[in-house]
């Protein structure tokens, strides 16, 4: 449930990318304002290439903007060095790629605790047993043992979510989290992320093409042009 005091607040974000000699840089993101609540859950949608990605690695401080301001739980995020946002990044912010970037060699319980490892004791203090808990949540609980190889494609990235959400961040972060599953798998994923962005009121942005997923979430928000407002009903058929 969000608070309504925003958790992230974007302002005048602007990203743009050079060119060749002799021709306009490439401008990405336009002016783009944001503000999203603690607990709230938003999509993000529009065509590709029109710099959804960008943002969400703005947000997620992957990216620094060429220009605006970026303020997550009261902090200027551009004000930051890169070690201390490389610190917020790892215990804050949790992020869901569309593949699932897990360690091969590693099993499904360790692949979870990786990020706890940069952490300092108190952040790994607990970190296995939340681990299982929430492995259990996401009906993975017989999987512990397994490597990736031996998982579905669906089962690969809910040990991503579960081990995005190990550090217990505020924000999680989502990139087309269904975008190479097939519909089954999608579904269950979606509703994976709609009910922890619930029983855990950890702030949920995803960028997608789902229309389902995008459906689900509390509020959907379009990306066009480099510039962000929220989505254009549709015209009746």
């Amino acid at each position: 449930m969000a608070t309504g005091k925003p958790l992230l607040e974007l302002t005048g974000v602007t990203q743009h990318y050079p060119a060749p000699e002799g021709t306009e840089p490439v401008c990405v993101l336009r002016d783009v304002a944001l503000a999203v609540a603690a607990g709230e859950s938003v999509a993000i949608v529009g065509p590709s290439g029109s710099g959804k990605s960008t943002l969400l690695n703005i947000i997620g401080t992957l990216d620094r903007p060429a220009a605006g301001k970026v303020v997550f739980d009261n902090r200027d995020l551009l004000a930051l060095s890169d070690d201390e946002l490389a610190t917020l990044r790892n215990r804050e912010i949790g992020f869901i790629f569309q593949s699932h970037h897990l360690l091969p060699q590693c099993s499904v319980l360790e692949n979870v605790l990786v990020p706890t490892l940069a952490g300092d004791a108190a952040l790994r203090e607990g970190a296995e047993d939340r681990a299982r808990k929430l492995l259990e949540r996401v009906g993975l609980s017989a999987r512990l043992a397994h490597r990736p190889a031996q998982l579905s494609g669906g089962e690969r990235q809910r040990v991503a979510v579960v081990r995005a959400l190990i550090n217990r961040p505020k924000l999680l972060l989502a990139d087309e989290p269904t975008g190479a599953l097939d519909r089954a798998s999608s579904k269950n994923l979606s509703d994976v992320l709609v009910e922890l962005n619930r029983e855990l009121g950890v702030t949920l942005i995803t960028v997608t093409h789902s229309v389902e997923l995008a459906g689900r979430m509390g509020r959907v928000l379009e990306l066009d042009d480099g510039r962000l407002a929220p989505r254009r009903a549709e015209a009746p058929a």
